[in-house]
């Protein structure tokens, strides 16, 4: 078979077929089968590096094949036209709850589906034609309340907008993510991109919710309350609700501790300090860092905290969680 022709470079990696009819190309190039069509009327050039890491943080894999997708769709978008509630918590990168499906087998645990399959959220403006076409959620956006900017290439619900759009989440879902929007980066022992600049505020959020009437606006409200500027995951923000819902004392998030020489002995997820009691999540990918938690935790006891851990499993059991979180403060 005679090499395929090379395509314009200004169509890039992925590209309309309109734009590309437009370009010059012809029929019969965008059916080459180096061409993958992610949606009708979409062409893409496959990237060898789009192969996901084994053992990468499955719910990191699923949000990067949602983006994946959400870029295959990107050069059908119309003006008036954005990606909105769960697409644009992807592209931001905020917290999404793990997509899962059984397999049919038995005492088989959920697995993760492929992000791919999973659907594109893109919003209209005004009175515009909703997106119907396979593959995509198409959803109705009123100019005077919501808002979208470009966002790396793509228009995309603003931060607050896409908080607002999201009120049928679960509340401790709306907390991570408002909790993800609004975290201060904060100077501290080691950490990571002091003073980079949130997303959004807590405030910012407050207006965009109280502007007009959104669906699920109550629970919107309620999640409000519970945003704080310090979590720095969303198991964090998960089990700091689980808590606080129980009538627990908030506890204050990553702290950092010393001992009585002054040495820095851990940053711990959530501290009651004062009574030196210390709530440390393990993540589902905990045993690349294991030998430097156990040693950190052991410092912590030592120097006389009572830790906590907390895993996936713990977290799914409330009443456990909270009796064992409950035990300590009264201890």
């Amino acid at each position: 078979m005679r090499p395929a022709r090379a395509l314009p470079e200004s169509l890039g990696n992925r590209f309309s077929t309109r734009d590309a009819r437009e370009a010059g190309v012809s029929r019969g190039r965008l059916y080459r089968s180096d061409l993958t069509k992610p949606f009708r009327g979409t062409r893409s050039v496959p990237s060898p590096g789009a192969v996901a890491v084994a053992g990468q943080d499955p719910f990191a894999r699923q949000a990067s094949e949602r983006r994946e997708r959400a870029r295959d769709y990107a050069p059908l978008l119309r003006p008036g036209q954005f990606f909105s509630h769960e697409t644009a918590v992807a592209l931001w990168g905020g917290p999404l709850r793990l997509v899962t499906t059984t397999t049919g087998r038995r005492h088989a645990a959920p697995e993760p589906v492929e992000g791919r399959t999973l659907p594109v959220h893109v919003s209209t403006f005004g009175g515009g034609p909703l997106v119907r076409a396979a593959g995509v959620r198409g959803h109705r956006a009123d100019p005077t309340k919501a808002r979208a900017m470009l966002s790396d290439g793509v228009m995309v619900s603003t931060p607050a907008t896409m908080f607002a759009q999201l009120g049928a989440w679960s509340l401790s879902d709306l907390v991570a993510l408002g909790d993800f929007l609004c975290r201060v980066w904060r100077p501290g022992f080691g950490r990571p991109d002091v003073g980079r600049s949130p997303l959004s505020s807590i405030d910012e959020l407050r207006t965009t919710v109280a502007s007009t009437r959104w669906m699920n606006v109550r629970r919107l409200r309620a999640a409000l309350d519970l945003v704080r500027e310090d979590s720095w995951s969303p198991r964090e923000s998960r089990l700091r609700v689980q808590l606080v819902l129980a009538g627990l004392p908030e506890p204050l998030l990553n702290q950092d501790v010393y001992d009585d020489h002054g040495r820095f002995l851990a940053c711990v997820d959530l501290a009651y300090p004062h009574l030196k009691i210390a709530i440390e999540y393990q993540s589902m990918l905990h045993h690349s860092r294991y030998a430097a938690d156990v040693e950190r935790i052991a410092a912590l006891r030592a120097a006389g905290w009572t830790v906590i851990e907390v895993t996936s499993d713990l977290l799914s059991r409330p009443d456990a969680l909270i009796a064992r979180v409950s035990a300590a403060l009264h201890r």
